[in-house]
This record gives C-alpha cells, structure tokens and sequence, in this order.
C-alpha cells in the first residue's frame, strides 16, 4: 500500500469515527461496513502484540 492510500484509510476512519459521534446508529453502520476481515485481524494482532510488549517491559 502506498503512502497516500495509508493516509487517506487513515482520514476516512477518522471521519467515520467522528461521524459516530454525531449519529451513533448510521455511524456504527458505517463502520461496520468499512471494516474488512483483514483489517479486523491486523487490528487485534496488533493490540495482542502492544500488550505483550507492555507487559514484558513491566517486569
């Protein structure tokens, strides 16, 4: 993925999460739609990593 592609992913799920606010149920609407399987995958692989990461620095 290039650079811009990143960056304009990044904008549209912000301007959806803002969207969210305003109208929680068509916000969470669009969400769900923008979500695709990989992303959602990459997401908590990403999140299990972080943690794990945390939680050996800790010790």
């Amino acid at each position: 993925m290039t650079h811009g592609r990143i960056g304009d992913a990044a904008i549209g799920a912000v301007g959806d999460a803002a969207g969210a606010v305003m109208d929680p149920v068509q916000g969470a609407h669009r969400l769900k739609a923008a979500v695709s399987v990989p992303a959602l995958v990459a997401a908590v692989a990403a999140l299990a990593v972080g943690y794990l990461i945390g939680r050996r620095s800790r010790r």
